[in-house]
Order: structure tokens, then sequence, then C-alpha cells
């Protein structure tokens, strides 16, 4: 069984060393720069010493021919003396002078591979020496140099062969032919003298192995110095690349080490003077931000004195509102209204600083998201009704407890329906809630006017408003969206919008089940199946209302749905 396991570990290893390789390359420099240095190096040697072979190989085998073809000639020469300068005429006597002959040729020539072949076209002579043949030469002698020679007997004509050696191989050599002419009427003889080249050929290899063990130690040599200057190069850029991302991850205290004065000094010192830009830029903006916090929060905290006061005057005046003229009544009435909506910019404004400034904490509890919702809705349910809007509550999950701060996540239901019912023009909203094993979700859905894509993407942003000129009607402070938002990220979930002009919107609040979810996938769309429908089905949602006819007691009603339906087990 351990081999098994070993054998597939094994021919994993194999089947990702491709992509490990690739990955390798694509991601280091220092690998592409040495392994590209080192193979055009090896491709220039290659081919430099592929020409020097070629060119020593051809160069050492035309001065071998010429200094065979010259000693060649001056044998022939001097046998054709000899044999010109004997007055011989018995068959005795030509065989000793054919013989002194042979004699001189493989003296001046140097070797004894000698072949002697009489004219077939000459007429028969009973004084004519015998043909000689070398056991060397046997065969390798072709028909087409012994015609040349035949044909030319003024010239000298040669040919590459393979001879024989002792060991039964072949080695390279030369055979050069030329014609003797015999006195005494016997008539011409075909000359050839064999030259072995082994000593070259074993020049040449050795030459040949000399060069390859000197390419290769090249380019050892040149691996090792690209090595080093590379790391001498690269090594500078990876420091400017592990600076940078330790920069870019808040480290701002982090520095380039500055060595020499060339260029990577020079680009070291700018990056280093950067820093420094950066890091006093962003001392100052804290510090600006914090000043500004403080001032909002300070504010904020000094208003309260004056809007109580202002409220308790208010209160006594709203309480007598009956007994004032009517233009006097209408105005205690604004004036209660407005103090009303100006305490709550200022506990908006006190949340925003909190968040600001990284004071907030989480009151969290065992919370059923379907109750807090049922909640919200029901105290939402008279503003809806004088809209036009019917809330429906729609929960095929998420009847189990979550821990969270339920003050805040009621607080973002009721943004979220706010807002559902300011812009959803008189027609039905839909909250839904469902859950999975990560993740708890919660949407609000309106058939309202909608929004354009790149209102969607200012949306959470503090005091905006898709339309500057259409007036707030629920007495919004326009921090809503931007404080749930913050709401969502404090429970480490978060909050998305979607909309299309003319067919509403969704916004979608997902909260992770635990504190370590690694993956949280949303159990609910954010864009509808039916995103251009102008409401929802009749019988595919429930009102909030159907939980005061579920028996009265919403707790009993959401159990017994998670038993049917399971998908909170």
């Amino acid at each position: 069984m351990t081999s098994v396991v070993d054998d597939s570990r094994a021919a994993d290893s194999w089947r990702t060393l491709p992509r490990r390789v690739a990955t390798t390359w694509q991601r280091s420099l220092q690998v592409r720069t040495v392994f590209i240095t080192i193979g055009l190096s090896s491709l220039a040697i290659l081919v430099i010493g592929l020409y020097i072979s070629f060119s020593v190989a051809s160069n050492l085998f035309q001065d071998q021919r010429t200094r065979v073809l010259e000693v060649s000639n001056n044998a022939t020469t001097a046998a054709q003396l000899i044999l010109d300068s004997s007055d011989a005429a018995d068959r005795g006597s030509l065989q000793l002078l054919m013989k002194a002959t042979l004699d001189t040729v493989t003296s001046i020539a140097g070797t004894n591979v000698i072949a002697l072949f009489r004219d077939p076209d000459a007429p028969s002579n009973s004084l004519a020496p015998p043909d000689r043949l070398s056991p060397d030469l046997a065969g390798v002698i072709t028909p087409e140099l012994r015609a040349q020679v035949s044909e030319h007997p003024e010239g000298q004509y040669w040919q590459s062969v393979a001879l024989e050696n002792s060991t039964g191989g072949t080695e390279p050599g030369i055979v050069v032919g030329s014609v003797l002419r015999v006195p005494a009427n016997v008539g011409s003889y075909e000359l050839y003298i064999g030259y072995n080249l082994a000593e070259a050929e074993q020049t040449l290899a050795f030459m040949q192995v000399t060069g390859i063990v000197g390419a290769i130690a090249l380019i050892a040599l040149l691996s090792a110095i690209t090595l080093v200057v590379v790391r001498g190069v690269i090594e500078p850029i990876r420091t400017t690349a592990s600076t940078s991302r330790r920069l870019a991850a808040g480290d701002l205290g982090v520095r380039i080490p500055v060595r020499g004065e060339d260029e990577i000094a020079s680009l070291a010192g700018s990056f280093n003077g950067m820093a420094d830009s950066l890091q006093a830029r962003i001392r100052e903006l804290a510090e600006l931000s914090v000043m500004q916090q403080r001032f909002v929060s300070d504010v904020s905290h000094e208003l309260r004195t004056p809007l109580t006061t202002i409220r308790l005057a208010g209160d006594v005046l709203y309480g007598q509102r009956e007994s004032f003229a009517g233009p006097t009544s209408r105005t205690v009435e604004l004036l209660h209204t407005q103090t009303e909506r100006f305490e709550r910019l200022l506990a908006d404004l006190l949340e925003i600083s909190r968040y600001d400034a990284g004071s907030v904490t989480l009151a969290t509890e065992p919370t059923n998201l379907v109750h807090l919702a049922g909640d919200a809705i029901e105290s939402m349910h008279e503003l809806a009704r004088e809209r036009g809007s019917e809330l429906r509550l729609e929960a095929p999950g998420g009847h189990l407890d979550a821990d969270v701060d339920p003050r805040r996540i009621r607080r973002i239901v009721r943004n979220l329906l706010g807002n559902a019912i300011e812009h959803g023009e008189g027609r039905p909203i839909v909250v839904s809630v469902d859950s999975n094993e990560s993740a708890i979700a919660l949407s609000v859905r309106d058939f309202g006017m909608g929004m354009a894509a790149e209102d969607t993407e200012r949306v959470f942003d503090r005091f905006w408003r898709a339309d500057p000129s259409r007036m707030r009607t629920i007495g919004g402070t326009g921090l809503g969206l931007a404080i749930s938002l913050e709401d969502a990220v404090a429970h480490g979930g978060e909050l998305d919008v979607w909309s299309r002009l003319g067919h509403g919107s969704v916004f979608r609040l997902t909260i992770p089940r635990t504190p370590d979810a690694a993956a949280v996938v949303s159990p609910l769309p954010l864009e509808p199946a039916d995103p251009e429908a102008s409401g929802p089905p009749p019988t595919a949602s429930m009102s909030a209302v159907l939980f005061e006819e579920m028996g009265g007691d919403r707790g009993d009603a959401g159990r017994d749905r998670t038993r049917e339906d399971g998908r909170d087990a």
C-alpha cells in the first residue's frame, strides 16, 4: 500500500513538473536571465565551434592532400627517370628494374601501400613484369579512378578512400594514381600509391575534444559569471520589490538600504525619498482626519445641550399647538419635526465619528434575524401604508440564532426599509431572509424607480443622493446607508446593491455564521431572477402581518417552519 502511494505521489510530481517550471519561469527574473544568457551563449559557442571544426578539418585535409600529391609526384618522376635510363631487354632484367623502381617509389613516397597494373589495352608481351597489389589497396581502387588515369597518362589523379587497419576497422586515406612507361616495348603501367591519414584524423579528433572540453568549461564559467552578475543586479530589484510590498501593506517606516553611488543607489535614494514624502503626507492626513473626527465629535456633543433645551421648549409648544392660531400651530409642528431630525443627525454623526476613530465595539447576542426583520417590518408598517407600499417577508431559512449586535442589525434593516419605502413608488417591498452553511443573508427589494450603474457605485457615500433635486420625505439624514455599510463590515459581512432604472433595487446584507468562516457565499442572489418584474408574485411571499395570524407566536412559527424545511438544521 505504501509503495502504491509513493508511486502515485511520484506520478503527480512528474505531472505537475511542467506547471511548476512554467511558474518559476514566469515569477523569477533571475531564472529567466540566467537561462536566456546561458542558452544564447551555448548557441553562439556551438555555432563558432562547428565553424572552427569544419574549417580546421577542411584546411587539414587540404594540407595533407597537397603534401601527398607533391610527394607522389616526386616519387613518380624519380621512378620514370630510373625506367628511362635503363637498357634492360630481357624478362629477368625488367623484373629487377621494376623492383628497383618500386623500392624508389616506396622510399620517396614514405609508404609501401602500392599497386601496379599493366595497361589492359596494351598488347600481350612475355617480357612484361607481373602486376602488383598491396593488400591494403584490395578493393579500394575504383574503376572511375583507373579510367581517369588510363585516359590521361600525363596527369595525376587522387581519390579519398577508407583503408583497413590492423584491428579490422577503417581509417581515412588518399590514393594517388599516375602512369609509368616501361622500356623494351613493354608498354605503360598504372601506379597507385596509398597514403594513410589516420594521424591527421587523430589530430583533428584531439582538437575537437579539446574544443568541446573548452566549450563546456567556457559555458560553466559564463554561467557562474552570469549568476554572480545577475544576483548583483537582481538582488537590489528584489529588495526594492519586497520593500514596496511592505510599504503597500502599511509599514511606512521601511526603507531600501543605499550602497554606493551607481544607478541602483540612485534608484534606492529616490524610492526612499518618495517613501518619506508619502509617510509625511499620510501622517498629515491622519492628523487631519483625527482633528476632523474630534471636531465632529466635539461639535455633536456641544450641540446636545442647546438641542435638549430646544427640544424641551419645542415639546411644550407642541403639546399646546391646538390652542395656537393656524400659522403658529403649523410652525410649532415644523419646529418639532426638524428638531427630531436634528437629533437623529447628531446621533448619526456621533456614530460615524466612532467608526472613523475605530472605537466601535459590538454587543453581540444570539439573535433570530427572521424575528428581527419581522419587528422592523412592523415598526415601518404604518409608514409603508401611508406611502401605499405593502411590506412582505420571505424567510425560507435563517431561523436559527446568530451572534450579532441586534441594535445595529435592526438599524441596517430599518435604513434599508426606509430607503425602499422612499423610492418604492407605492409598490410592494419584499424582505428575504435565508442562510446556508457559511452565512446568513437578508435582502430588501423594491420595485420603484431604481438607479443607474454610476449611481450604485456611490450609493453608500455620505450625504449623497442620486437626484439632488429630490427632497427626502421621511426625514432621512443622508448617513443611513453609510452607517449601514459600517455596521455590516463591523460584523465581518458585506452590504451589496443591485439596481436598474425603472425596475427597482436590491440591497443584500450578508453576515458569516461564524467569525472564522474562510469563504462566505451568500445564500441569497443579488440580482433577482425577474429583474424586469413590476412586483412580486402574489402567492410567493408572506406578509409580516401573517406573523400575528400564525398562532400569535412568531418564534414557534419560525421553529415549525425550520423543522419542515430543514435548511438550518
